[in-house]
């Protein structure tokens, strides 16, 4: 379990999306950058496609309720577990309470945070894939607060 401490606008939960719908009018979601999101989830050990946070404005911060494994992907920027250095695209241990700070990349634009187990979302037509414009999927629909 984690707690979002700070976080912008257009941070949702997303992961490989929906597709086939287009069809009926529903978009297909998921995140911007699948390769970043894989990654990430071979590095804690999560099924193929399994949801994540995507992050597309900074500064972001989470509190770990729990010990958990995750990974930063997507982006190289300055970011922190209790104040100490992160390399990105690496797996890293977080023990309960620590806290995860992300500030704006120095390159890459979108960041994906992945943690052991995924984002536990309830799937809305196969996917945890937050759909803004539909205001479904994801955490209720929306960016996270």
């Amino acid at each position: 379990m984690i707690t979002i401490l700070e976080t912008s606008a257009l941070n949702t939960v997303q992961d490989l999306g929906r597709p086939g719908y287009r069809n009926l009018g529903v978009g297909s979601s998921g995140v911007m950058d699948p390769l970043a999101l894989e990654v990430g989830n071979i590095l804690v050990g999560n099924a193929r496609g399994d949801a994540c946070i995507e992050l597309q404005t900074y500064p972001f911060s989470l509190r770990f309720d729990a010990p958990t494994r995750f990974a930063i992907t997507g982006i190289d920027a300055d970011i922190t577990l209790d104040g100490l250095k992160v390399l990105p695209w690496s797996v890293e241990t977080a023990g309960t309470g620590q806290v995860l700070r992300i500030a704006p990349p120095t390159q890459g634009a979108r960041g994906y945070v992945c943690v052991a187990g995924g984002i536990d979302v309830p799937p809305v037509l196969g996917s945890r894939s937050t759909q803004l414009r539909g205001a479904f999927g994801g955490l209720d629909g929306r960016p996270l607060e």
